[in-house]
């Protein structure tokens, strides 16, 4: 894409995040029709349904020649070198539990590699966007995480995929050792909105296990720009952020595990991640 191109591509997204997040706050504190997507509980809305439907709309009206998987849709468009990820509405549990912790996430890769981010808080109604090599943003503010104080006494948080059972031992170790490790282990069950804060320089770290979905590309470039270090369990950069390593060696089991600071807080949350996995193997 040319410049031109690259500037729509922002416009369309932020301007698609935007209408969903509205959407969604419109309709938050009201009743809906509730449904499981599977055993384990997930919920969805036919809100979630109608801000998918809205923000794919949105985009294949004017990048039809795109590939794009979202949440609700699953895989539309064309064959492409260019992909979308699409969660239109990310916390849906909080948003039918009138917790207001949700929002809209929007990614758009080359070739494997994120270039484009947009992260909406929809309660609060921002903005974040991110570009490769260009920056987080939010607003007119450009974001750049600066956290301080020990780790130890730190808030760092945890995201876990849906297909982590509550018996999974390595899951249930590694969070032990974290909340025994520093102050406290959040878990907001908003991915998006935990990377936002992450960029923010409100949170010391992320450890992500085992987690899988279209809430994660966006963040991810969000984190990053904002100066954030991320890699694998085993230290490796990741090649969805430009990374030599190739995405296969970030995952166990099929799904990604990450870890996430910035440079100065990174090797401490990465050992005490393998300080707790190596603990597991014995």
């Amino acid at each position: 894409m040319n410049r031109n191109e690259w500037t729509l591509a922002r416009e369309v997204a932020v301007g698609a995040a935007v209408k969903a997040g509205e959407l969604a706050k419109k309709r938050f504190g009201g009743q809906f029709i509730l449904e499981h997507k599977d055993e384990r509980g997930d919920l969805v809305t036919e809100v979630d349904v109608l801000a998918d439907r809205l923000i794919v709309d949105d985009i294949l009206s004017v990048f039809p020649t795109h590939r794009i998987y979202s949440e609700e849709a699953g895989e539309g468009g064309s064959a492409s070198d260019w992909v979308w990820h699409v969660d239109p509405l990310d916390g849906t549990n909080n948003f039918a539990l009138g917790i207001p912790l949700y929002g809209v996430s929007i990614s758009l890769s080359y070739q494997g590699r994120i270039v484009l981010g947009v992260v909406h808080d929809s309660a609060m109604e921002l903005t974040y966007v991110a570009v490769q090599d260009e920056g987080a943003w939010q607003g007119d503010r450009r974001l750049l995480a600066r956290p301080s104080g020990a780790l130890t006494k730190s808030t760092v948080s945890w995201i876990q995929g849906h297909a982590v059972t509550k018996d999974d031992q390595r899951a249930l170790a590694l969070r032990h050792h974290l909340e025994y490790s520093v102050k406290r282990v959040m878990r907001l069950w908003a991915p998006s909105i935990v990377w936002a804060m992450l960029a923010r320089g409100d949170l010391h770290g992320v450890v992500l296990y085992n987690s899988e979905g279209e809430d994660l590309y966006a963040g991810l470039l969000l984190a990053q720009e904002a100066g954030v270090k991320v890699t694998d369990f085993a230290g490796n950069p990741v090649a969805l952020l430009g990374g030599t390593a190739v995405v296969e060696e970030a995952v166990m089991d099929g799904a990604i595990y990450l870890v996430a600071a910035v440079p100065a807080y990174h090797s401490e949350l990465l050992q005490l991640v393998q300080e707790a996995l190596m603990k597991t193997v014995k």
